[in-house]
């Protein structure tokens, strides 16, 4: 197991010790896909990089999106042409870069008449050429006799025609994680579960932070030239930490994400659906379950881990699959699994969160701390590379010459075939293919190194390796059993069966690896029961 590009929640204290040590070009604050963009772009680009994030890589707004790497094709409709090329563009960066979590798969958006696809292919052919989309991934037009054959789940006595185009889908979590590992192999210190409560100063000017380790207590000084926020839906809290009187920045918005099985729901692809408000939700085949979404709904609340899910958000979701497929209603009893997220949009005063851009702003505060505000999951690495540059203006800091080519993230380093790889995987590894299916779209080739640790199921019956356990700890930085289930393994949402069964047993694994005593494993284990127990919550309601 290679330490270069390893997470590992082993050695914290040694990690501790190194923040506080060093002296850093800038350090990060926020540790989803914005910060994680940022880490690796910085390091890339010869600067010393320390990242700290409050809770866990990736544990809001990064593990709970529709996990689409797309470009955003309605907001063509809101004129927002300069976000979508960029994104719609981006798509082919991140699958050169890491082709296991940028799967490519059809988007079909069923069509009740032959005029109604005129008007949708109008739209698509516009988004095919800002994404300078060709060959195979282009577009095509579907009669009932083809939705019949390619997608039966849909009701062809509503629809006679589709149009499908390319879409991409990805583990969100994994690819902060591929990130941060890409960040840690060019030197990075990247620490999670530390949560910065306040802003060091030379005189007026930020100088570095102070944070906790929420594990053991202990305080850590990180100094460095260059501070910048990356906290999605926490950045106003962080401007105030530099600026008590900061205006305010954001609209929350709550996204809903549910699952059923595919048994319930058999779609073989990605389905656009239209609400009755006239907004459109994703349903979208992973394995064996089928997830829809989203809501974009205000929260007024402010910054939450874990929004509230609704059973109103639930029936808003299951409620246009009585209207395109030819299943029977769907009813939030059949709901197997839920996540729910926030959205950090840049405020637009009158607007409701679905007309609001999501686009980006790299903002200065009074002690020269840089923040990141808005954007897409698609568009983080041009996001990250302008927030670099701006950062450099502010410090005064130099920067290495851009790289020729991004290289491939950890797990990416294949031709872009994953049914190739996961045929040579299944051949190298003797797991089953619906174990090496699972691995291959969260790791890629790093399958096999999960393979050599060992190839003993987690749980009976179950595609799920005890070896990931390990793996999650040493390499991926899971410091936590939720951690591990929710946003290294993905159990609890993607593979639901488990949600009972893989808790005891992933615990002991843990405590073993992190020298947990009985009573601190129990305590984990009680906090995942108790957070599994309230996804589902609304089924009471």
């Amino acid at each position: 197991m290679s330490s270069a590009a390893a997470l590992c929640a082993t050695d914290r204290a040694r990690l501790l010790d190194r923040l506080e040590r060093e002296s850093f070009d800038c350090v990060v604050i926020g540790g989803g896909i914005s910060g994680a963009g940022v880490a690796r772009a910085a390091s890339q680009r010869g600067w010393r990089v320390a990242l700290l994030e409050a809770h866990d890589f990736s544990s809001g707004t990064s593990s709970r999106s529709s996990k689409l790497i797309h470009g955003g094709l309605r907001y063509l409709a809101m004129g927002d042409v300069a976000l979508v090329r960029k994104t719609a563009l981006e798509r082919k960066q991140i699958f050169r870069m890491a082709p296991h979590l940028c799967e490519r798969r059809w988007m079909i958006v069923p069509a009740r008449s032959y005029a109604a696809l005129l008007a949708i292919r109008a739209g698509v052919v516009a988004y095919e050429k800002l994404g300078a989309v060709e060959g195979a991934d282009l577009h095509r037009n579907w009669s009932a006799e083809d939705l019949a054959r390619e997608e039966p789940a849909i009701d062809t006595r509503r629809y006679k025609h589709a149009c499908v185009y390319r879409e991409y889908l990805t583990d969100d979590s994994q690819l902060v994680i591929a990130n941060l590992r890409s960040a840690a192999a060019l030197g990075a210190a990247v620490l999670n579960h530390a949560p910065v409560e306040a802003i060091l100063r030379d005189g007026s000017t930020a100088s570095g932070v102070e944070a906790t380790c929420a594990l053991s207590g202990r305080r850590v000084r990180v100094r460095a030239r260059c501070v910048i926020n990356a906290t999605g839906p926490w950045v106003e809290a962080v401007r105030r930490l530099e600026d008590p009187g900061a205006p305010p920045l954001l609209h929350l918005s709550k996204g809903v994400h549910v699952v059923v099985s595919a048994e319930r729901l058999p779609v073989r692809e990605m389905v656009i659906c239209n609400t009755r408000d006239r907004r459109s939700i994703f349903v979208i085949r992973r394995g064996d379950v089928v997830y829809l979404g989203t809501t974009d709904t205000t929260y007024a609340p402010g910054p939450n881990p874990w929004p509230e899910i609704e059973r109103e958000d639930v029936e808003y979701l299951l409620e246009p699959a009585a209207r395109t497929f030819r299943s029977q209603a769907l009813r939030p009893e059949d709901v197997i699994a839920a996540w729910a997220g926030l959205r950090p949009l840049i405020a637009e005063p009158g607007k409701a969160p679905a007309e609001i851009s999501r686009r980006d702003e790299v903002l200065v505060g009074p002690a020269g701390v840089v923040t990141m505000a808005g954007g897409k999951l698609t568009g983080y690495r041009p996001m990250a590379v302008e927030t670099v540059r701006r950062a450099a203006e502010v410090c005064g800091l130099r920067l290495a010459p851009d790289p020729e080519e991004d290289p491939p993230l950890p797990g990416g380093d294949f031709d872009g075939d994953l049914a190739a790889l996961e045929a040579k995987l299944v051949r190298e590894t003797h797991l089953s293919e619906r174990c090496v299916a699972r691995l291959a779209r969260l790791h890629g080739t790093d399958t096999r190194e999960i393979a050599r640790l060992g190839s003993e199921p987690l749980v009976s019956g179950a595609p799920l390796l005890a070896s990931e356990v390990e793996w999650a700890v040493r390499v991926e930085g899971a410091a936590t059993l939720e951690d591990l289930l929710y946003r290294r393994l993905r159990s609890v949402w993607t593979v639901p069966e488990t949600r009972a069964t893989a808790t005891e047993p992933a615990s002991v694994r843990m405590a073993k690896l992190l020298g947990w005593s009985e009573e601190r494993r129990r305590e984990e284990v009680q906090r995942v029961s108790a957070r599994l127990a309230s996804e589902l919550a609304f089924l009471a309601g």
